[in-house]
């Protein structure tokens, strides 16, 4: 229960007891301090820790087995033929393409009809040839006009897809079905209905009909055919799109690194790695407080920094070893370091001998892809400085959380005592404040008494 000092009779300031607290709690308030200045370390090496983790962060899709993982796919003509690069199986060159004959599902066309959903077309059964079987589909007395056969056709899995055409070429039986096969290519040819109905306003018939066809085309003079517009492996490492025929007509073809993607994943590299270097050199920078004194930053002259910032540099100085490569060093393809310390890359330098000397470039980078290579080598670096058992940047964080436990736990037991401290202190003054009070109301009272006896 809190005591609380009213009175005056001691002659004692009435908070006394704050005062007293004020100078125990000294010691919590310095602790508090050196809490709060752990706590902001910890916000800076878990700052420097995310920041060197995005040094590799674009490296690994930078090139695979078989090159540069980023390559872009040129058309001499885009409306006729178009591609796209497998990532994982890029392969460099140039092709000639030249596009005969598209692809073409199978389809036939009805003859006309004034409307879709009035027209009775009479009862019975159309009857498709798919593959090696032949499928019907029936038509009763409440599906049998345009739109109700187009729901039977399209529910029947039959493998077929129908619709109403609106043709404006016939004004007076513009309403036409069309029924297609669902795939290209000659094995899903469609042998197209045999119309039973009965008792129709009008009669249903096939006019128009057009046979599934093969995609023909030419790469490097060699004839090819296949099922589908869209082709594989014809040129290695691309999905060829058939836009259009073109017989006659050479498109070529082109597959290069796109040098705009890898430039920028470079640089986002080097801007990584400087944002490192930034942080360490900034907490080693000097600055004046307001009283005048100069200090460093809450990490300056810390020897995880420094160690850190000396094998990054290592990486980035010493030739790599062990690459079938001409390239050994990262300035051989713009990459330097400035007098400042960080790094300067020059997008000249880089896309020139990227073009002069793609695979280079590439084996420099990749190395083996596991224990030589310039990737390797920082990845393995960083993983080893990000390592959570043994790492550098780990083991401090669990120093310094361990710092801010141990201060955690002393405030507290250092409060608790001071809880009861201050208990103590209140019940004392409390106790001397009536014991004084009692001796004024005695001394009040003698004199009192005495006076009446004058």
């Amino acid at each position: 229960m809190s005591i609380h000092i009213t009175g005056m009779a001691s002659g004692l300031p009435p908070n006394i007891v704050e005062q007293l607290m004020e100078a125990e709690r000294l010691p919590v308030k310095q602790m508090e301090g050196k809490k709060v200045e752990q706590e902001d370390k910890l916000k800076l090496i878990t700052d420097l820790e995310s920041k060197i983790g995005e040094i590799t962060k674009n490296l690994g899709e930078l090139v695979g087995t078989k090159g540069f993982t980023n390559n872009k796919f040129n058309s001499g003509d885009p409306n006729i033929v178009m591609g796209t690069v497998d990532p994982e199986n890029p392969v460099t060159g140039t092709w000639q393409v030249e596009v005969i004959q598209l692809a073409q599902r199978p389809g036939a066309v009805s003859n006309g009809f004034p409307d879709r959903d009035t027209t009775q077309l009479g009862v019975g059964y159309l009857r498709f040839g798919t593959g090696d079987e032949m499928k019907e589909v029936y038509i009763n007395g409440t599906s049998n006009t345009l739109d109700g056969v187009v729901k039977q056709i399209n529910a029947s899995n039959a493998g077929m897809r129908a619709s109403v055409i609106n043709d404006r070429k016939d004004k007076e039986n513009p309403f036409k079905l069309m029924v297609t096969g669902l795939a290209t290519g000659e094995d899903n040819q469609v042998l197209f209905p045999t119309v039973y109905l009965l008792d129709g306003d009008q009669d249903m018939y096939f006019d128009n009909s057009k046979p599934a066809q093969n995609a023909k085309v030419k790469v490097d003079g060699f004839e090819f055919e296949v099922p589908e517009n869209t082709v594989k492996d014809v040129v290695p490492g691309v999905v060829l799109d058939l836009k259009q025929s073109a017989p006659g007509r050479e498109i070529a073809i082109t597959v290069k690194e796109d040098l705009e993607v890898i430039s920028g994943k470079i640089k986002s590299f080097v801007d990584a790695y400087n944002g490192v270097l930034g942080f360490i050199q900034g907490q080693a920078k000097i600055t004046k407080t307001k009283d005048g004194k100069q200090k460093l930053g809450p990490m300056g002259g810390d020897s995880m920094l420094r160690s850190i910032e000396s094998r990054l540099r290592g990486v980035m100085q010493n030739s790599v070893l062990g690459v079938q490569s001409s390239i050994t060093r990262m300035n051989q393809i713009g990459i330097e370091f400035n007098r400042n310390g960080t790094l300067n890359f020059t997008a000249e330098k880089f896309n020139t001998v990227l073009q002069k000397e793609p695979q280079a470039v590439a084996a420099f980078l990749r190395g083996d892809g596991f224990n030589v290579g310039f990737v390797p080598v920082v990845k393995r670096e960083i993983a080893n400085l990000l390592n959570g058992t043994f790492g550098p940047i780990s083991n401090r964080k669990r120093s310094v959380e361990e710092k801010v436990d141990r201060l955690n736990k002393n405030i507290e037991r250092k409060e608790s005592q001071l809880e009861k401290k201050e208990e103590q202190l209140r019940k004392k003054f409390a106790d001397l404040e009536s014991t004084m009070s009692k001796f004024q109301s005695q001394g009040a009272a003698v004199a009192g008494m005495a006076g009446q006896k004058g």
